[in-house]
């Protein structure tokens, strides 16, 4: 029998600076949130949905500027 410690590693995101929110879509968003499925942004970041944005929040400045190029 051993005494030896073992650590386990940290599971967490990787520290991205200030958080940001994606757009991704719509039909989307409910199922990754309750499935835990994987969704793909427009700037093509892939993650699980767990957070909702609030008013103001920041958002993926790639994100926004191909959302906006789709409004032209």
């Amino acid at each position: 029998m051993s005494t030896e410690v073992l650590e386990r590693p940290e599971l967490k995101d990787a520290d991205t600076g200030p958080e940001m929110f994606h757009y991704v879509r719509k039909e989307k968003i409910a199922e990754s949130a309750v499935m835990g499925t994987f969704v793909v942004a427009l700037c093509g970041e892939i993650f699980p949905v767990t957070k909702s944005p609030k008013p103001g929040s920041p958002v993926c400045p790639k994100c926004k500027e191909i959302y906006d190029s789709y409004a032209e």
